[in-house]
């Protein structure tokens, strides 16, 4: 009996740690690109800056980020669609003079109006390289809208309609590794009890736990490439087993911890359970039950892991065309399973929507609520 327990065992940490197989080559798309579906709202002379960020709170009210809007050569290219990567300049590379700190955080509408522009909040980003992701947890009630500033070393939180800066998670302006502090950090992932997990991140190399009204509870990493250990720490996600992804960029890999089991390799309360190698810079990471979603880059692209890390569907969204991407930098599914992704470089965010015909099995499923 006991022989075949460790078996078992072997067996189980083989398939967390073997690398996945690779997908196969020219994998189609289950969905259709919406052309020309953002609406360009900038006054004359701009265009959207790089869009780093993306969450649908609903399929008609849609959070958009940008680094600034983008002050157009004069006169412009032959060629512009709105967008500054159609007269091939890089949204997230501006020259000097040419990022405008103006509609940092906007609302479109499921047709791609904009509804609502943030402007009151976009002192908070002035001098800086904007905000970096944006994310609502759907497991509260009020719906906060929360912004990562990664030059600031801070995340805020925002009442659901914009009105109020209701939190800010460490210390505007300061950069550090003790339990009120970040450097640089990247992302934020929730629980359902309302705790959270921040990607914390460039300068830093960790996750960083906090309770629900931003108390630091525990950490855990360092700056390396072994087990548990990150270099560039940019997306973190949760499921509801009690998993936490980590997009480990730098490394090329996501690794997976899991919160429920005691352990004492790092801290009381977490386990790594899965290392998954052989990615290509992973900017964003997302969970709907039994699936795991990663945007990956250089070149772009969509995979689709299972939960113990087998490779299981995907498709290439590398080019500057419609549908296609410079560099994916966050990606969100409404209830309805349309699915809207923000483009760092190029400058645009794209809607996608379930072709005829398409597999369920193949498609993105609306975001976990519970339990």
């Amino acid at each position: 009996m006991r022989t075949s327990i460790l078996v078992l065992a072997a067996v189980v940490a083989a398939s967390l740690a073997a690398p996945a197989a690779l997908l196969q080559e020219g994998e189609s798309s289950p969905y259709d690109v919406v052309d020309n579906w953002m609406k360009p709202f900038a006054g004359a002379g701009f265009a959207w800056g790089s869009h780093p960020g993306v969450t649908a709170e609903s399929p008609d009210r849609i959070f958009v980020i940008q680094r600034g809007e983008f002050r157009l050569p004069d006169p412009v290219p032959p060629g512009f669609a709105g967008f500054v990567g159609s007269i091939g300049l890089n949204a997230l590379r501006p020259e000097e003079g040419q990022r405008v700190y103006q509609n940092s955080i906007f609302v479109v509408d499921g047709d791609g109006n904009m509804t609502e522009a943030w402007t009151q909040w976009d002192s908070l980003f002035e001098g800086t390289n904007g905000p970096h992701k944006i994310r609502i947890n759907p497991h509260d009630p009020d719906r906060k809208v929360w912004v990562v500033n990664e030059t600031k070393h801070v995340i805020y939180a925002f009442s659901n309609d914009g009105s109020e800066l209701v939190m800010t998670l460490g210390e505007e302006g300061v950069g550090g590794d003790d339990e009120t502090h970040f450097g640089r950090p990247q992302d934020i992932a929730f629980k359902p009890d309302g705790s959270m997990f921040v990607a914390d991140g460039l300068d830093n190399s960790r996750i960083v736990k906090l309770d629900a009204e931003g108390n630091y509870l525990t950490h855990w990493g360092e700056k390396g490439n072994g087990r548990g250990q990150f270099d560039g720490v940019h997306a973190v996600a949760t499921d509801s087993r009690g998993n936490i992804y980590v997009a480990d960029r730098n490394n090329d890999r996501v690794q997976v911890f899991n919160e429920t089991t005691r352990s004492a390799w790092y801290h009381p309360n977490i386990s790594p359970i899965g290392t998954w190698p052989d990615f290509d810079f992973p900017n964003d990471i997302y969970v709907s039950g039994y699936d795991v979603w990663v945007a990956d880059n250089q070149p772009v692209k969509m995979v689709k892991l299972d939960v113990n890390g087998n490779r299981i569907d995907g498709w290439g969204m590398d080019g500057d065309g419609p549908g296609q991407y410079s560099e994916l930098h966050q990606f969100s599914v409404d209830s309805e399973g349309n699915v809207y992704a923000a483009d760092n470089i190029l400058g645009r965010t794209q809607k996608f929507v379930p072709k005829a015909g398409a597999s369920s099995i193949r498609l993105m499923k609306a975001p976990d609520t519970g339990p």
